[in-house]
């Protein structure tokens, strides 16, 4: 196993278990019956070619080391996607109350968006593995966004590859009217969160009982 390997190892079991224990938040509303904060949950280590571009830019040395773990923050990532800008505060509440995890800082982008328009929260936390060589603390970076928020940041993430991080101003001002548009849909669907959420509850429940009916039609007709 070669150096890299061994230096990444603790970061995808971080995101492994995070994404396990993140995705059992959603699943414990689900048995109470409550509406759920979280959407889906995703998670990946940073690759070693974006490794070496953010090593570049911090001026931090492309090798596995204590320096680069503590100067790049984000090679463990979690992105949890919620429905609505409401559902953002009540997740990092959720977290903030965790004992499995420490929160070492926040930012948000939320409240103060970024000049390109970009909104999320983030939150960086240290989080604890178990490995052959003992106890080691990942830093992982979680951002908490809405389905609109993560669409607007997934578009601007691959036009910030494809121009090197400076934009035609055209594409800067299209981007930014953009990322204005999707917060006033977010503002929107909040205003009407508890009809759409009744509503999906009434088809959840169609589609289950639809299922019973497919798979139990001899049953259904005893009734």
């Amino acid at each position: 196993m070669g150096q890299w390997d061994v230096f990444l190892s603790p970061y995808k079991q971080a995101v492994d278990e995070l994404k396990v224990k993140l995705k059992g938040i959603r699943s414990q509303f689900g048995i109470v019956n409550a509406n759920s904060p979280i959407e889906f949950v995703t998670g990946r280590v940073k690759p070693l070619a974006s490794i070496y571009d953010k090593s570049l830019e911090k001026g931090v040395p492309f090798e596995p080391s204590d320096k680069l773990a503590e100067e790049l923050q984000d090679i463990a990532g979690l992105r949890i996607m919620c429905q609505f800008v409401d559902d953002i505060s009540a997740v990092t509440e959720l977290i903030r109350q965790r004992n499995d995890m420490k929160i070492i800082e926040e930012k948000d982008y939320i409240t103060h968006s970024k000049p390109s328009g970009y909104r999320s929260h983030h939150m960086i936390v240290e989080y604890p593995v178990e490995t052959l060589r003992g106890k080691k603390i990942v830093i992982a970076e979680i951002q908490i966004r809405t389905l609109a928020m993560n669409f607007w940041a997934s578009i601007e993430h691959s036009l910030n590859y494809k121009y090197k991080g400076v934009f035609p101003e055209e594409i800067k001002n299209r981007l930014q009217s953009a990322a204005e548009a999707a917060f006033r849909l977010d503002e929107e669907m909040s205003l009407i969160r508890s009809e759409i959420q009744d509503a999906q509850t009434y088809f959840s429940e169609y589609k289950e009982d639809l299922a019973v009916l497919t798979n139990n039609p001899e049953k259904e007709r005893e009734k």
